[in-house]
This record gives C-alpha cells, sequence and structure tokens, in this order.
C-alpha cells in the first residue's frame, strides 16, 4: 500500500493528533515485538502501523489515554 491518504484512514470527527499518537504507539509495539522475537524489520515501524490502521487491522479508541 503506497501511503494511503489520511482521509482514507480516519473519519470527518476524529481527530489528526490522536491519529498520530495512535500510530505512534501501535509503531512502538511493533518495534518492541520485533527486538524481544530478534526478528529484523524490513520497513520501519511506522509505516507498518500506518498500513495496519488502513487496512482495518487497528482502530483508534475513543479514550484520549489509550
Amino acid at each position: 500500500m503506497l501511503r494511503p491518504a489520511m482521509s482514507q484512514i480516519i473519519k470527518k470527527d476524529d481527530s489528526y493528533y490522536r491519529f498520530v499518537v495512535a500510530v505512534a504507539k501501535r509503531a512502538r509495539e511493533i518495534a518492541e515485538e520485533a527486538e524481544e522475537e530478534k526478528i529484523p524489520l524490513e520497513e520501519k515501524p511506522v509505516k507498518l502501523a500506518v498500513e495496519e490502521f488502513a487496512a482495518g487491522k487497528y482502530k483508534m479508541t475513543s479514550h484520549p489515554d489509550l
């Protein structure tokens, strides 16, 4: 998937800031999981996280701290 548009990932009422925070948290999880399992990543964790959100594997929560 090549750079999905923000309008394709987040809903009209969602916050860009919340999306960025959610992607950063998921990217951190991806990097930590890869490090624990000693798996080299071919793509950057942020790109993988954005792709997961675009594919619908992960969704933003309504709670701002999650």
